[in-house]
């Protein structure tokens, strides 16, 4: 089925139609799941964003587990990770069909709230202080040693709050948004 506004030369013949709407996507390859309401969409937008988004998430982990040593940790790995999802929510509106996994903000929020605060407790029913940290340093063959933090769980807690917080606030403020821009199409009809 091709579309009659798309007339694309064929076997090196000129083409005697309109070129509108030749590159028009036919495919859904990288259509977002929610269409809209029929405005346009961002095509390079998309792509950049399909193709940045992994290589963000994948820098966030690195500044989530490097920010024991280095710059970085929970929160800032978390606030990376949820400029990826913003630029995905800009690219792809709000329900994107992409993705495998689907991330409820509220359930992300209690799980790192519940994580970072029994991170916080578990020394206590050890004799230690709240929030002490131990460090355990295990040989592995071929690896050396590595080693492990215990206060990387704590990380972790932050690093999921951080992402629920703004999922949740790209939620609230997209809904917004996408309510007031039907409210105009409709007093324009």
């Amino acid at each position: 089925m091709t579309d009659p506004r798309i007339t694309a030369p064929q076997n090196g013949q000129a083409n005697r139609g309109p070129w509108t709407g030749w590159d028009a996507p036919r495919e859904r390859w990288l259509l977002s799941g929610f269409p809209r309401d029929g405005r346009e969409r961002a095509m390079l937008l998309e792509l950049a964003a399909r193709i940045v988004f992994p290589t963000v998430l994948v820098l966030s982990i690195y500044l989530l587990f490097a920010g024991h040593d280095r710059a970085g940790g929970g929160f800032s790995g978390g606030l990376v990770a949820g400029q990826a999802f913003a630029l995905r929510y800009l690219a792809g509106g709000r329900m994107d069909d992409s993705a495998i996994i689907s991330l409820r903000p509220p359930v992300l929020i209690g799980l790192g709230l519940t994580i970072a605060t029994l991170t916080g407790f578990v020394p206590l029913m050890f004799g230690n202080e709240l929030l002490e940290s131990a460090i355990y340093k295990i040989g592995v063959p071929l690896l050396g040693q590595i080693k492990f933090v215990s206060s990387i769980v704590l990380d972790i807690g932050v690093y999921l709050l951080i992402i629920g917080v703004v999922l949740d606030l790209l939620r609230t403020l997209g809904s917004g948004v996408e309510a007031d821009a039907a409210a105009a199409e409709r007093g324009q009809a």
